[in-house]
């Protein structure tokens, strides 16, 4: 049972036919597999722990060492492996932060030659794991091809999906982000292996065929890389909208027709700031000026998209490192208090490498713009589903920090260890698990509460077209919601319940006061509670237009002589009631 639930598991990727195992040689000296597991119920599923360190020792007696990439843990003590492991973890379906890269490249190339030095023996091997033993695994592994072996950056790809993937089932490395990484590491190798590090100030967001709804946000790596930390999130004060009527605008109409497939691009097609991006009027070296006749500050309830807009930090938004990441998450709003996630997507980009650094001997530009496509964005958890457009096009100006002009900012120039040089270790995550990692763990398409705190971030203004003089703009008759890829999604939004604030419970004392907690919430007409005659003695009791006095009950004592609910037990009522059926 164990052997099939990993076999289902490890699904499109090869196993080893020697060891069932979910781990496959790159090059006879390079092998990635997934995070292997001593405890349950992972090792169930996952390759387990002793089986993989039976194997290597089998095929490599002592001459194997791991190097291990996950944040949210290893899922096994270092003793477990004889302590032959190296950490340098970063969360899951993410690039590494590229300091990294010189450290791990350096550290399996000193391993490898120091096994080359020995007489006799077996020869080394690299064993490198995540948590599938794909994305990150795969990203270092051809790093290491590239930067160490001379390999080109497709011939390394293309290895590593044949020797990890089986036929048929997509590529090996295939998110967006590490694929533009493995790009960054080829230009790294080139320009001599130097990399510097800066902070890195956003200076604006641009962004083309903005939605409705649409929350924009910056992050960065800190805890060397262990964490991703959300450093902003854009505000409608900080917007200016160049030019409006964006597709999606309309709301819930245009939503289904995104989903259906149907972009509108023909109605930005030909929008001006889109036409100054192409005719290379923005300059790539200087920041773009958001100043334009057409230009208006949006400061208003209700959160309209723009066919161009653009975000500028009402506070100086300042990176530790040159790596960036630029969040969005699109919400429609649905009913009863909640709203609907429609889109979901990312892109890391590192601005040594798109200030040209690796090309100028290291010494890159001061500002850059990035720009990128949406259907270019890393998806969710690792995939290319995004769910509605929630964008066109995106352009992020960047700068390098400078704290006191004049005196020289702050640089960290990282050159790959020698040879013979010690190569530093990063701090291991907790293996146990549990790692807070990123902002975005676990984020994906849905319902979602409505919350008071993103009112003025993300919230859509409406389900229904803003066309309000068109009434089959508004209409939503026979219309059923759809999942990202067209299946329908059983949930009828008028039925579903409405998340309420806890509320605080009346003391005794304050009922004894006189609060009357009935009154708020009992009809005072019977054809408020029920379509039947008024004269229904039942709801006459309830509150019908005849109350019975609390000096007609048994024993019961007029209004003006009650101190406090005692007087009355729960006896008395089923007196009344029995006389009632009487």
């Amino acid at each position: 049972m164990a052997s099939l639930l990993r076999q289902i598991v490890a699904g499109p990727r090869s196993r080893h036919p020697e060891a069932g195992l979910d781990l496959c040689y790159v090059t006879p000296f390079l092998i990635a597999t997934s995070g292997p597991s001593s405890t349950y119920p992972q090792r169930a599923y996952r390759n387990p722990l002793d089986q993989l360190v039976k194997f290597l020792d089998y095929k490599h007696g002592d001459q194997w060492k791991i190097w291990e990439f996950r944040a949210e843990g290893t899922g096994y003590p270092d003793s477990e492996v004889y302590g032959r492991i190296r950490h340098y973890p970063w969360p899951d379906h993410h690039p590494p932060p590229f300091s990294l890269v010189p450290m791990i490249v350096a550290g399996m190339r000193n391993w490898l030659l120091e096994g080359e030095k020995k007489e006799g023996g077996k020869e080394r091997v690299v064993v490198v794991h995540c948590k599938a033993g794909k994305g990150r695994s795969g990203t270092m592994a051809c790093s290491y091809l590239i930067s160490e072996c001379g390999w080109k950056p497709e011939e390394a790809l293309a290895r590593f999906t044949e020797r990890r993937m089986r036929p048929g089932f997509g590529q090996g490395v295939s998110i967006p982000s590490q694929l533009r990484w493995v790009g960054y590491v080829d230009r790294w190798t080139k320009g001599g292996k130097v990399y510097v590090e800066r902070e890195i100030e956003i200076m604006e967001v641009h962004v083309w065929g903005l939605r409705d709804g649409v929350k924009v946000q910056v992050e960065g790596y800190v805890d060397e890389g262990k964490k991703i930390k959300l450093f902003h999130v854009f505000t409608k004060k900080e917007r200016v909208v160049v030019e409006g009527n964006t597709p999606g605008g309309g709301g819930f109409t245009d939503m289904i027709s995104d989903m259906a497939g149907f972009q509108n691009q023909g109605r930005i097609t030909g929008s001006k700031s889109s036409d100054q991006l192409d005719s290379g009027k923005i300059n790539r070296s200087q920041p773009m000026k958001s100043a334009g006749s057409s230009s208006t500050s949006v400061d208003t309830g209700a959160e309209a998209g723009g066919g161009a807009v653009i975000f500028k930090p009402s506070t100086r938004v300042i990176l530790p490192t040159s790596d960036i990441n630029i969040d969005f998450e699109r919400r429609n709003k649905a009913s009863m208090g909640w709203t609907m996630v429609t889109a979901v997507a990312h892109v890391w980009f590192n601005a040594y490498f798109e200030g040209n650094g690796p090309e100028q001997n290291g010494k890159a530009d001061d500002t850059g713009v990035f720009e990128i496509e949406w259907d270019k964005m890393d998806g969710i958890k690792g995939s290319s589903r995004k769910g509605t457009r929630a964008l066109d096009r995106l352009a992020v100006v960047w700068k390098a920090y400078d704290p006191e002009p004049g005196r020289g900012r702050k640089e960290d120039i990282i050159y790959q260890p020698g040879i013979d040089s010690p190569v530093r270790e990063t701090q291991a995550a907790d293996w146990k698990g549990g790692n807070e990692t990123s902002p975005c763990l676990g984020k994906d398409l849905g319902l979602r509460t409505e919350s008071s705190a993103s009112a003025d971030i993300s919230k859509a203004n409406s389900v229904k077209s803003n066309e309000a003089n068109d009434s089959d703009a508004t209409s939503v008759e026979g219309v059923k919601p759809s999942g990202p890829s067209g299946e329908d999604l059983d949930v009828d939004l008028n039925n579903l319940p409405r998340p309420e604030a806890n509320g605080s419970e009346p003391t005794l004392a304050a009922v004894n006061a006189g609060l009357d907690t009935a009154s708020a919430t009992t009809p005072h007409r019977a054809s408020e509670v029920h379509s039947g005659p008024a004269s229904d003695p039942q709801l006459e009791l309830v509150g019908g237009p005849s109350p019975i006095s609390t000096a007609d009950l048994p024993d019961g004592v007029p209004e003006d002589q009650l101190k406090d609910a005692k007087n009355h037990l729960i006896g008395h009522f089923s007196s009344v009631k029995r006389t009632i059926d009487s």
